[in-house]
């Protein structure tokens, strides 16, 4: 029988080891709460009365913003006991623009019309704040406040009210975008078991397996493999909140060494974080031996994040070899790539003129004058097919730089009520991924986003390396920096604009005259390009999306309005 979320859960809370632990969640100012399987199934069955109370059925949209962990859980998977459609959308925070918050939101339950908005007393007022304003044809969420209390207890026993198609939407992911409608990717319950069992598969991944997480789950990393896959597999999982996280990174190995941690899901930038961070006190007593691997899951992977990470843990038992990678995205549910768990991921050194001026990945020694180094996401996952696309979505041969193209049987039902945005996304059954890379001897490489790329003068500059550059210059905070294009009509092409955020904004103008210099002379030493704009800026200017990344489209546009260009 084929597997939904809703009877894949009954089975684990029914069966001979229903009583296992699977979900624990862990605070920074209160106890730990500790589930097993049938306790989280009990918590998403009191969630799902709640609901059907309000009138929810199957095929309703289910809106989620909560901070509180437990309800989140018991929401999302309550939603889906009735064969409703859950979402997890991000509550207002301080790296989101309040105002570009509201109004992305607010476009998003004017499109998709979701029957109820659930929420939990600490976000509740940002909650409603969201709701667009009442008008002809203007459908509003009903609103539903959880609490610990209404979703706790062992008065009853699990059950299943119904069967449920494995070929209908079970959930949607929203993308973390700053600018324009962000889209809803819609899955299938057959294809994420699909997913799940084929990266499972890559990860040698069994019940045995305790994930160790603090990503946000209104995004793919963390709600599929921080999420979804330990708590529909029986996998145990250990969970934190993000924002507890980045007030105390430490919280992330010391849950590692007291709960056994075998597997994490980081972007890029925690490696930088928790190697600069942490401090020396906040590791006494760290084990990491039980790890089977960090798995940085970010295009593209930096192999200086990897090393730098290595050298401050690799004492505490997270050497280099535990460092693995994976290119993934919401549209195939998640993971496309996966390398070698026990491997260190394996990086190339290529030419940068090739890489920039021919598009092709030429391998030289690590020493070479004009050297790039690009890190392995490793090799496609069973069941999906990978092309590298020329810009007449014609297949390139491997070491040639194209677009990133993907076939495979767990993609994407459509974008939710987007059938514009649906058929764009594919070319002949291939879905399109926006990124640039390469293949090499069946591995895959990812460069950066498609529409990120600046051409000056004929050259492809990717942004991340100007960034690279400009984040080492002191007097500039390291990962506050972005590089865009701004267009230059009179030259017909376009120039390389730099904002990088700076603690010490009130600095005398010589000072700020004199760091604009250092940036550019750090950029024209480290590349083949000359940096028109710098713009110094002071913390918190730059625009972020909901996931914490600096956002190039928004911060350009930004750039562009001020400027008047």
């Amino acid at each position: 029988m084929a597997r939904t979320l809703p009877g894949q859960l009954f089975t684990l809370a029914t069966g001979a080891e229903s009583a296992r632990e699977a979900l624990r969640l862990i605070y920074s100012d209160r106890d730990e709460i500790v589930l097993s399987r049938k306790e989280v199934y009990l918590a998403a069955q009191r969630t799902a009365e709640q609901l059907a109370a309000l009138g929810v059925g199957a095929g309703d949209l289910v809106i989620i913003v909560q901070q509180d962990s437990l309800l989140l859980t018991a929401s999302f998977f309550g939603a889906a006991l009735l064969g409703a459609i859950p979402s997890i959308m991000p509550f207002a925070s301080e790296k989101l623009h309040p105002d570009r918050y509201r109004n992305a939101m607010s476009a998003l339950i004017k499109l998709s019309e979701p029957a109820v908005l659930a929420t939990d007393p600490a976000v509740e007022d940002d909650a409603r704040a969201i709701l667009p304003e009442e008008g002809e044809g203007i459908h509003l969420p009903q609103i539903l406040v959880l609490t610990p209390e209404s979703v706790l207890g062992n008065s009853d026993e699990p059950r299943l009210d119904g069967t449920f198609d494995p070929d209908v939407v079970a959930l949607l992911q929203h993308s973390s975008g700053t600018t324009g409608l962000q889209k809803g990717v819609a899955l299938a319950h057959r294809a994420i078991f699909e997913q799940l069992d084929q990266y499972s598969k890559s990860l040698d991944f069994t019940t045995d397996d305790v994930i160790v997480s603090w990503l946000p789950l209104y995004h793919d990393m963390g709600l599929i493999a921080g999420f979804l896959m330990p708590l529909l597999t029986g996998a145990r999982l250990v969970l934190m909140s993000p924002f507890d996280w980045v007030r105390a990174p430490h919280m992330l190995l010391q849950a590692i060494t007291a709960q056994g941690g075998t597997l994490t899901w980081l972007p890029n930038f925690t490696y930088n974080f928790c190697a600069q961070k942490i401090r020396d006190e906040n590791l006494e007593g760290v084990d990491l031996s039980s790890m089977r691997a960090f798995i940085n899951c970010s295009e593209p992977i930096y192999d200086n994040s990897h090393r730098l990470f290595a050298e401050r843990f690799e004492p505490y038992g997270a050497g280099i070899e535990k460092l693995a990678t994976c290119y993934a995205m919401a549209e195939t549910v998640f993971g496309v790539t996966q390398s070698k768990i026990g491997e260190p991921a394996r990086v190339e050194w290529l030419d940068r003129k090739a890489l920039r001026e021919d598009l092709q990945a030429v391998p030289v020694e690590p020493d070479y004058e004009n050297v790039e180094s690009a890190v392995s996401s490793g090799k496609p996952i069973g069941g999906m097919n990978v092309r590298v696309l020329d810009p007449d979505r014609n297949p390139l041969p491997e070491r040639r730089i194209g677009e990133i193209a993907l076939n495979c049987s767990y993609m994407l039902t459509e974008y939710h009520r987007r059938p514009d945005a649906t058929e764009e996304a594919f070319h002949e059954g291939w879905y399109l991924t926006g990124d640039m890379g390469y293949v090499a001897d069946g591995e895959v490489f990812v460069l950066g986003r498609k529409k990120d790329l600046i051409i000056v003068g004929g050259k492809n500059v990717y942004p991340r390396d100007i960034e690279m550059l400009v984040s080492k210059v002191d007097g500039i905070h390291p990962g506050r920096v972005v590089a865009f294009g701004a267009p230059n009509v009179g030259a017909g092409t376009e120039d390389v604009a730099v904002i990088a955020e700076i603690d010490d904004f009130d600095m005398p103008d010589e000072e700020k005259s004199l760091l604009k210099a250092n940036v550019r002379r750090k950029v024209a030493a480290g590349s083949d390009v000359a940096v028109r704009y710098v713009e110094l800026v002071p913390r918190g200017w730059l625009v972020k999306t909901s996931s914490g990344k600096v956002s190039r489209s928004a911060n350009r546009l930004k750039f562009l309005d001020e400027k008047g260009l």
